[in-house]
């Protein structure tokens, strides 16, 4: 009673402030933000720590526009979904299967739950590094101290989502935690940059060129590595399709983790949880704003600056002055020159034993051993290695080791949250504290599995979040095309649907994020061979499907008012 009561002073609070100038709300919006910060703390984990380092290094400075653009796009489609729930306060998966079409609700809960289970495998994998590699490289990367962590970690993650079930106060508390833990992010990468700038290792001319957007970068190399490509000679062209395809894969990293399919679930959950309605409408736009944009394009935005000054086609700190490899980046110098070898000798090079394949490799031209060394793909690790001459060991690894850590920790407590309401969702049981924690736990359990069974290389366990990334990409056009159908079903929003300008203005904005997220994902899994192919397929599929079932439902349900009416 006492929440209701406090409820519904907010939204007489509300609908009164609504009146006023913007200025005047600000104070109170501040205030009453929490559904946005709970996204800024997923999409500020290790893919968009992978996504935004990994852009630095083959890209440099030149796509600094690229993740800002897609935050925009998914911001959007974000503030589309809370207008339709928050003129409607119906839960989405039933008004997908109810409006548009079940095939396209069931695609989109199943999308989200296994994104949901696959993403924290290297959220926890990435806290497991900070802690072993950053912060306490004392306590080895042993089996029994990965366990212990990642044990940690989840019974951590699993009480701050009990709060979150605790009623009012618990979620008050939650959105808290998530908020601090997003500041930590924000401010540990903001003092990286300052400590390069004080050193005077940034050129900001460079950096503000590439906030200026650059299609034309999409499909080739970036220029700064035009001198090192003409110097392999003949293998020049392989070089250049080389890059061009691991660019590729770094950039739907990058544009995919900004706004995930599982972001997609989380906002109307999280706002219904709140009791918002229709007068929130305005605060869920100012919330996402300063909880999701601004977090994110600081955080993200730091990491590009940072890995592209360290690393973008520089080999110094991979390669020995002989020639030879740094023992710590073997492994990730290996992958790519011996996709070079592979490219001259064939299958032959797969019989060869380890003696004949380091001979081969040590072997090949000074200009490819040196390209293949600016593209090895570096981790945190390595990141706050290369700055600590820089800015010393408490900034270069205590604080960078802060920040990747709170990323990982906010991210899998927020994975386990959506993955609770997920299970809520699919088994009819929405509110349901128990069935909401099973999920959090089903989520929490395979991210703990996932450093100790899937993947025990340290340099892979940032890595690992390319591949998920990409995944979650190539699912996120359906959430995009099903919201672009509801927000222009009169049978589910009735006189909150939009009309007039204000219909084209969210339909014009709404196809373009859609059109451009439909188009990444093509253009990623036409890369990736028959799978590739299958998923375009089905996609292609869903789309069908959804449009089909919303012009049925849209004319029986013209239909059924025409009865009502001549009645």
């Amino acid at each position: 009673m006492e929440n209701n009561d406090s409820l519904n002073e907010e939204i007489a609070e509300l609908e009164a402030l609504n009146q006023k100038p913007f200025t005047q709300r600000l104070g109170f919006y501040t205030k009453k933000s929490g559904p946005g910060w709970l996204q800024g703390a997923i999409t500020l984990g290790g893919g968009s720590l992978a996504g935004a380092l990994y852009l630095g290094v083959f890209m440099g400075y030149n796509m600094m526009w690229l993740q800002p653009l897609a935050m925009i796009l998914g911001v959007i489609m974000l503030s589309a979904i809370s207008y339709v729930t928050l003129s409607t306060g119906q839960r989405p998966f039933q008004a997908i299967k109810q409006h548009v079409s079940p095939v396209l609700g069931w695609a989109w809960i199943i999308a989200t739950l296994m994104a949901n289970i696959v993403w924290c495998m290297p959220q926890f994998a990435l806290g497991t590094a900070a802690i072993q590699q950053n912060l306490m490289p004392s306590v080895g990367n042993s089996t029994l101290s990965t366990t212990i962590i990642c044990a940690i970690l989840l019974v951590g993650a699993l009480i701050i989502n009990v709060f979150y079930e605790s009623g009012n106060k618990g979620i008050k508390l939650f959105e808290l935690i998530l908020k601090l833990l997003v500041g930590v992010v924000v401010i540990s990468f903001f003092g990286v940059v300052v400590a390069l700038s004080v050193n005077g290792q940034l050129d900001w001319g460079a950096v503000f060129k590439g906030l200026i957007p650059d299609p034309s970068l999409l499909g080739k190399p970036a220029p700064t590595f035009d001198t090192a490509i003409a110097a392999t000679g003949s293998f020049a062209d392989f070089w250049t399709g080389k890059i061009a395809s691991d660019q590729r894969d770094i950039m739907m990293t990058a544009f995919g983790t900004a706004v995930g399919i599982n972001m997609t679930f989380l906002l109307p959950y999280s706002m219904l949880k709140k009791g918002w309605g229709k007068p929130h409408r305005t605060l869920a736009i100012f919330d996402l704003s300063i909880g999701l944009i601004v977090p994110f394009v600081l955080a993200t935005t730091c990491v590009v600056i940072a890995a592209a000054s360290q690393f973008h086609t520089k080999f110094g700190d991979v390669l020995n002055e002989d020639g030879s490899v740094k023992p710590e980046m073997i492994g990730a110098y290996n992958k790519v020159i011996d996709v070079r070898l592979k490219a001259e000798i064939g299958d032959k090079f797969a019989t060869m034993d380890d003696a004949a394949k380091n001979a081969a490799r040590t072997a090949l031209p000074k200009a490819d051993r040196e390209l293949a060394a600016m593209l090895a793909k570096r981790d945190n690790f390595n990141l706050a290695n290369a700055l600590k001459p820089l800015a010393g060991k408490t900034i270069s690894q205590t604080v960078f080791g802060i920040g990747v850590l709170g990323m990982a920790v906010s991210t899998i407590i927020i994975l386990m949250l959506i993955n609770g309401f997920t299970l809520c969702e699919m088994l009819g049981k929405s509110g349901n504290r128990a069935v909401h924690l099973t999920g959090a736990l089903i989520a929490g359990l395979g991210g703990f599995l996932g450093p100790m069974y899937f993947w025990s290389n340290a340099s892979s366990k940032a890595a690992l979040a390319i591949p998920t990334s990409v995944i979650g990409g190539a699912m996120i056009p359906i959430a995009y095309f099903t919201f672009l159908l509801l927000m222009n079903s009169k049978s589910l929003l009735g006189d909150a649907k939009p009309t007039g300008a204000q219909a084209l203005k969210w339909n014009i904005l709404m196809t373009i994020a859609t059109v451009i997220a439909t188009a990444g994902s093509v253009w990623v899994l036409n890369g990736k061979g028959l799978y590739g192919q299958i998923g375009i397929g089905i996609l292609v599929l869903l789309f069908i499907l959804g449009l089909a079932g919303f012009m049925k439902k849209t004319a029986k349900a013209k239909a059924d008012a025409q009865l009502i009416t001549k009645d």
